[in-house]
């Protein structure tokens, strides 16, 4: 590769990291009470990023599966499960600006359940989700921004979205209800939207690292002013190569899915590796 300045790199660049956090709370005998438990989440994020004379394709995989298990529960529950496709290909028109045409896909690895207590007291799980089900995949073209690979937004006025799941989840539903927006019977959804996307990754401070994303929707076809928000932040604090603290807070509003603002919050320390860096390890 031809360092060409002090942002873009002609040709590939590739980056990731694999992080497994953990996080465990135990007691015995104590007088104000509360219930062991223990969680793990295993993650991967890579990225893959291509520039040449004017042309720039950006792509970011995400995968992440936690599960945790509560001493008074029979069941190990899962506190993330996240599978994440992001693809950008731009054409530069002018500085920092490109035409751009983008592809995002968006899963989970198991199945997914509702927890409730029967009438003699026992915990029961429904499904509820699964692999596939649902599933997102979304098609659009706009304009990129890129500051560099720390900074970018994309705005797409034309942005189509097909939402899939399988017909086990829709064959049981009552007239006018819906799975994820998809009526009873069916197995997708289309919708005709616009799409902002942007993230923005820097340093705090010394050994401090803050990483935002967020991806807003809208659908032409179906309450326009309705907007379907998805906001990460992720914080590290650096200990040492491989341990760190990390601390992951995510917002979703859908309301194809739930009527009210979705909140997941993840606290505890991580075990980093860097993705390029394996090779040299073993």
């Amino acid at each position: 590769m031809i360092q060409t300045d002090t942002i873009k790199v002609i040709g590939w660049q590739k980056s990731g990291k694999i992080s497994f956090l953990i996080n465990q709370t135990a007691f015995s005998n104590w007088i104000s009470g509360g219930e062991n438990s223990i969680a793990g989440t295993l993650s991967v994020d890579y990225n893959l990023n291509y520039y040449n004379n004017g042309w720039s394709w950006d792509t970011n995989m995400i995968g992440s599966f936690g599960i945790n298990k509560n001493s008074d529960s029979k069941f190990f529950k899962k506190i993330d499960d996240r599978i994440e496709i992001n693809s950008l290909v731009g054409k530069k028109f002018v500085e920092k600006f490109s035409f751009s045409s983008f592809l995002n896909f968006k899963t989970q690895f198991a199945r997914g359940f509702k927890y409730s207590n029967n009438e003699e007291g026992e915990e029961i799980r429904v499904e509820r989700t699964r692999i596939l089900s649902p599933a997102y995949i979304q098609l659009g073209v706009g304009i990129y921004w890129k500051e560099n690979n720390d900074l970018w937004v994309n705005f797409a006025p034309i942005a189509g979205r097909l939402i899939l799941a399988n017909k086990k989840f829709t064959s049981g539903l009552e007239l006018g209800e819906e799975y994820f927006g998809i009526p009873k019977g069916q197995n997708y959804r289309f919708e005709l939207g616009a799409s902002i996307s942007a993230f923005y990754k820097f340093k705090v401070m010394e050994n401090v690292i803050l990483e935002q994303r967020v991806n807003l929707y809208s659908d032409y076809l179906n309450k326009a002013d309705n907007i379907d928000v998805d906001y990460t932040l992720s914080a590290f604090m650096k200990i040492n190569d491989y341990l760190s603290t990390s601390l992951i807070i995510q917002c979703i509003y859908d309301d194809n899915a739930i009527k009210r603002v979705q909140l997941r919050e993840v606290f505890g320390l991580a075990f980093i590796v860097d993705i390029m860096e394996i090779p040299k390890i073993l």
